[in-house]
């Protein structure tokens, strides 16, 4: 499915949506909210909507978790049985995912769909921070990002935790397009329709060349994966990290 995509946390539901949005469908992502002029099926539960289309088989996910949709174990798992839906409905061939604050697992998720779609606005960023935080982005962070940016402008990105202005995303390839915001959603549309227009067979086949190995190599190597993770995460020089910034985001708001 077209569109942009996130990711972050550990555990089945990450695993399930990076796997399924590197594998299958066209994914395209837009980085801001924006409404769908879909007319077909529609369900929502708290965190998000879903509309899709049944005369062109195009889903719409819109996020809608103020102020950042954050990515919280009950967000993810609405997310994954979302995304599982689409994935059975046999006339789902395409998914448009919404989201608005695109740092660290936003970023993330934006790297795993196919096409990445971001309002020409200077208020908004993209980017892997972890390393500002004090935290080690994990190899499949790693990984992905490689995929799009390739392994220099990764390296760079992720030792300084650099979060990139819109020029700044478009110029080293972390996004495809700079559009008006409220032109969004009608680019997102007509950008998938390119997309569908080629066979599904030869797409997807294509698309799991490119991105097995990938896959294959987080979901091989996943219990060790979340086991660093905690140990990592549990240190007591880690966790005063993050307080510290937590609290310089709290000074910046007031």
């Amino acid at each position: 499915m077209l569109k942009g995509l996130r990711l972050c946390s550990s555990g089945n539901l990450s695993l399930y949506g990076i796997k399924s949005l590197q594998y299958k469908s066209t994914r395209i992502f837009c980085q801001v909210p924006c409404k769908s002029s879909c007319q077909g099926r529609l369900f929502s539960n708290k965190n998000m909507v879903v509309e899709l289309d049944s005369n062109t088989g195009v889903a719409v996910i819109q996020m809608k978790k103020p102020p950042v949709n954050s990515l919280s174990l009950e967000f993810l798992t609405e997310f994954a049985i979302n995304m599982e839906k689409l994935e059975m409905d046999r006339e789902c061939r395409g998914v448009v995912l919404t989201s608005g604050a695109s740092p660290a697992g936003g970023c993330l998720m934006a790297l795993a769909c196919d096409y990445r779609i971001m309002a020409d606005n200077p208020k908004y960023a993209i980017g892997l921070n972890e390393t500002k935080l004090g935290i080690v982005a994990p190899f499949w962070f790693k990984d992905t990002m490689i995929n799009v940016i390739g392994r220099r402008a990764t390296e760079h990105s992720l030792q300084l935790g650099l979060m990139y202005s819109t020029s700044e995303a478009l110029k080293i390839g972390l996004v495809d397009q700079l559009v008006a915001q409220d032109k969004i959603m009608t680019n997102a549309l007509s950008v998938m329709s390119e997309w569908l227009a080629i066979p599904d067979h030869a797409r997807q086949i294509t698309k799991s060349m490119m991105r097995k190995p990938t896959i294959d190599r987080l979901l091989t190597n996943r219990e060790s994966d979340i086991q660093n993770f905690v140990n990592f995460i549990s240190k007591d020089s880690i966790q005063k990290s993050l307080q510290l910034y937590l609290e310089m985001l709290k000074q910046r708001k007031s």
